[in-house]
């Protein structure tokens, strides 16, 4: 009875209640951090029941629906929602990504993920009468500007002082686009120049994903230094200008092939290698092999597509009311382009050859200002357009807030702007 009564005392039993308390409290938080949703539960299940497929040469959306079960109903249900409600007709081969998620191994997919770029992907999910839905979901980018500079060294060409200074080859082929409106890169880059570049990097949870567009650009050129900067105007378009909001983008480019070197210059007075006589040399030569693209100086019609035996095969474009451009010794015509048609600025018109009056594959550029053939290298080239008076006036604020930020980079050039 003594031993009864002491297990029944006022203080052992409030030691057996705490107890007890203690005990199910331990089992309700087992039981909540076990115990599961069904929706939980097909989250999990679903992650276990992926498949990745990346496209290959070859493969079509069929085809790889197909591959994963679904049969044809369903195959052309998911290809017309892609092409209606996602834009997507076709798949690229090394581009896009396919997920394909089931609720158990075995079971058939009831989700379909389409990865187009690392910024969008598409879901396409099945319901419970077989149905098919679309949705698009745009990914979130933390996009960083970043600062890069320069200098060229003896032996140097402005490709070379980029790669050094760190610049990514696709940012480094923008920046060529950009300058050669206004500079020849054979006669205009010497040792000592200094150049920067800001440009974008994006990037997602944390890791860089690729890189984004040039911000601006600064080149110490013999012409003097050229700035440029990119700026989104009230209407929603974005070009490049100058400090003052004069456009930087003229309508021609100089050199219609990047990185091409002169091997003949424009000359009133110059000795012709296969005629052997003197007379004027109405445009500027460019060395480069046979079957390189020549793309178009500017945006325009062509006029002339045909073969002469001082020019071989050429095409000549008629830009505006004053200027034209001409490109002789082709090898061959881009497919699509005759007299009439009308070309943009970069598309290729045709490739590098030796037709007509050459010694070697090369392009032969000429520019003509109200009828008469003036030097590409020198000619004052006209802007596309200039801005507004206000849309100026946000450019100038907007100039040098990026100017007080690359100031900031140069001392410390491993930071970055947040945009």
């Amino acid at each position: 009875m003594e031993k009864a009564k002491n297990i029944l005392s006022t203080v052992n039993l409030t030691r057996l209640i705490i107890g007890l308390a203690v005990l199910l409290t331990l089992v309700a938080l087992f039981l909540v951090v076990t115990k599961r949703t069904p929706s939980q539960m097909r989250a999990s299940a679903l992650d276990e029941c992926k498949s990745v497929v990346t496209v290959s040469n070859g493969d079509t959306l069929s085809k790889l629906l197909l591959d994963q079960g679904l049969n044809h109903n369903d195959v052309n249900d998911v290809a017309q929602l892609l092409k209606q409600e996602a834009d997507i007709a076709t798949l690229r081969a090394d581009r896009d990504k396919l997920e394909f998620l089931r609720e158990t191994n075995g079971a058939p997919v009831s989700k379909i993920i389409v990865i187009p770029s690392p910024w969008r992907q598409v879901e396409l999910t099945c319901n419970e009468d077989g149905a098919w839905n679309c949705k698009t979901i745009d990914i979130e980018r933390d996009t960083r500007a970043v600062y890069r500079a320069g200098e060229i060294l003896d032996g140097d060409s402005f490709y070379i002082a980029g790669q050094r200074a760190g610049i990514p080859a696709g940012i480094l082929a923008d920046v060529y686009d950009l300058l050669a409106f206004e500079m020849d890169f054979e006669r205009d880059v010497r040792a000592g120049q200094k150049f920067f570049v800001v440009y974008e990097e994006n990037f997602s949870e944390g890791k860089k994903v690729d890189n984004g567009r040039v911000l601006a650009v600064s080149f110490e050129a013999l012409r003097g230094n050229v700035k440029m900067y990119r700026f989104r105007k009230a209407d929603g378009s974005a070009g490049y200008y100058d400090e003052n909001g004069n456009g930087a983008i003229k309508s021609l480019k100089r050199t219609p092939i990047n990185n091409a070197k002169i091997t003949s210059k424009f000359s009133k007075n110059r000795k012709h290698p296969v005629l052997g006589y003197t007379r004027a040399h109405k445009g500027v030569d460019f060395r480069a092999s046979t079957g390189t693209p020549i793309p178009a100086a500017g945006a325009g019609r062509v006029v002339a597509r045909s073969y002469n035996k001082g020019h071989g095969n050429y095409v000549k474009i008629r830009h505006n009311g004053s200027f034209e451009t001409l490109y002789a010794h082709m090898s061959k015509f881009a497919k699509g382009v005759n007299v009439g048609t009308n070309v943009r600025q970069g598309q290729t018109i045709g490739y590098v050859g030796s037709t007509g009056y050459s010694t070697g594959p090369h392009l032969h550029y000429e520019i003509i200002k109200d009828g008469v053939h003036v030097n590409p290298m020198t000619v004052k080239l006209p802007a596309i357009s200039n801005l507004g008076k206000e849309d100026k006036k946000k450019f100038i604020e907007y100039r040098k807030d990026l100017d007080d930020g690359i100031e900031k980079l140069k001392d410390k050039p491993n930071l970055f702007i947040q945009l």
